[in-house]
């Protein structure tokens, strides 16, 4: 393979040369106008939010599938396409990815999908149990490179984790902002890598008001916000799925993939990932179909879609769903766009369907999924039963994170019997 383009910058907050790879300079969604690599998330000319732009020339299609295929079972088998520097394996990381893709027939007999044509890309897998593994693994790189000392975050709670942890393992100090009425599981697995974690009178967009106040104060100097002034290179992270689920379909794309909406900024990077991937030619240019799944208590990007609007109207959140509870999202509009030129759709199911599905799931897959899940594949469900899915065709739904974050939403699951210890007490509840 050709020795790979590496863009060389200096970042005008920290004052250090990086080398990010590829990564070439930082492009604005909105205008296209470039800056070079920093840290920095909005267009000084229209304020658009900034996005990696590559340079992939150098890239011989078959040499590159060598090496991603020779790589590390995680993220890191894809370096060659992420913004980080060449030796990233090698430093202190937590290393998230290569995490299975459940080909799901009992669930699909459930949906009334074909045999063999539907998947669960399982994320619980990562270190922390969420795919916000990903993104930080990416942030942190970029931290690093920018010579931030501290990592922070504004989270509905897998987040939080995913910073402790990623902070923890780089010897970097953490202090996260969340909702002051998260899940308790979130909260403790946050809380317990040893990071300052900060809970916000308010909801989401609360915690991420506050802290796009805090990073223009003295207080936030070297303090490097993964969804904020990292926003760029941690949005990065989630592109790593696209990759993996075409690799694991044998270098193939998806014809249909739901996907959780929370900032929107995952079903985003997930088409970024596929269309470098088919610029790239390692998978062959074909139709895809993106489905955006939202629960009914806090859909404003499904609310949007269905009225056929082009704006995204806030939301208060109120849900189960708390990891997908934004009523304001970030890249909304561009999935609107996204799911609009796939010929796909933004849907939403109620708190109630959300459960059924957590438990559906469990049952046909044993995936424990968390509440995300469940508005994936109750969203999945929806859609067959309207005909929007294509039961027939290879379809993958996402499962980003563990059940075992929200076990309040199944709370009243629980034993089946409780008997004597003795055979005939267990024939009398009708178990033998």
């Amino acid at each position: 393979m050709a020795a790979q383009t590496v863009a060389s910058t200096t970042d005008s907050a920290a004052g250090t040369s990086v080398d990010l790879g590829p990564a070439a300079a930082l492009s604005c969604r909105e205008c296209g106008h470039r800056v070079p690599l920093g840290s920095v998330f909005a267009c000084e000319e229209c304020f658009g939010p900034l996005e990696i732009a590559y340079d992939f020339s150098a890239y011989d299609t078959e040499e590159l599938r060598k090496r991603i295929e020779a790589g590390p079972a995680n993220i890191w088998r894809y370096a060659p396409l992420l913004p980080v520097p060449a030796d990233v394996a090698t430093k202190p990381n937590i290393n998230p990815g290569w995490t299975k893709l459940v080909q799901a027939d009992n669930l699909a007999r459930e949906l009334g999908v074909d045999a063999g044509k539907l998947f669960v890309k399982d994320d619980s897998g990562n270190p922390t149990h969420s795919f916000k593994d990903r993104v930080v693994a990416q942030a942190i790189e970029a931290a690093r490179a920018f010579g931030f000392t501290t990592l922070s975050c504004s989270s509905t709670g897998n987040l939080a984790g995913a910073v402790g942890a990623a902070a923890a393992r780089a010897g970097f100090r953490s202090c996260v902002f969340i909702p002051h009425d998260l899940e308790q599981g979130k909260v403790v697995m946050a809380a317990v890598y040893g990071g300052d974690l900060v809970g916000i009178e308010g909801n989401y967009d609360d915690v991420n008001r506050f802290c796009s106040e805090l990073i223009g104060d003295p207080a936030g100097e070297g303090w490097g916000f993964v969804n904020v002034n990292l926003r760029p290179y941690y949005a990065e992270g989630s592109k790593t799925l696209a990759y993996e689920i075409c690799e694991q379909l044998g270098w193939r794309l998806p014809d249909q993939i739901v996907v959780p909406i929370a900032s929107g900024s995952q079903l985003t990077k997930i088409d970024k990932g596929l269309q470098e991937l088919i610029k790239l030619g390692l998978v062959e240019d074909k139709p895809y179909r993106i489905f955006g799944a939202q629960a009914e208590g806090c859909s404003p990007v499904s609310t949007a879609y269905k009225a056929g609007h082009d704006v995204v109207r806030p939301q208060k959140p109120n849900t189960i769903a708390k990891s997908l509870a934004i009523g304001n999202p970030a890249d909304g509009p561009y999935v609107l766009d996204i799911a609009r030129r796939t010929g796909g759709a933004v849907e939403d199911v109620t708190d109630e369907q959300v459960v059924d599905a957590i438990k559906l799931l469990a049952r046909t897959e044993g995936i424990f999924a968390e509440t995300a899940g469940g508005v994936t594949v109750g969203v999945t469900r929806k859609l067959v039963e309207s005909g929007a899915l294509d039961p027939s065709l290879t379809t993958v739904v996402l499962n980003t994170g563990d059940g075992l974050k929200t076990l309040d939403a199944v709370a009243g699951t629980g034993m089946t019997a409780t008997i004597r210890p003795s055979l005939d007490s267990f024939r009398e509840a009708g178990l033998a």
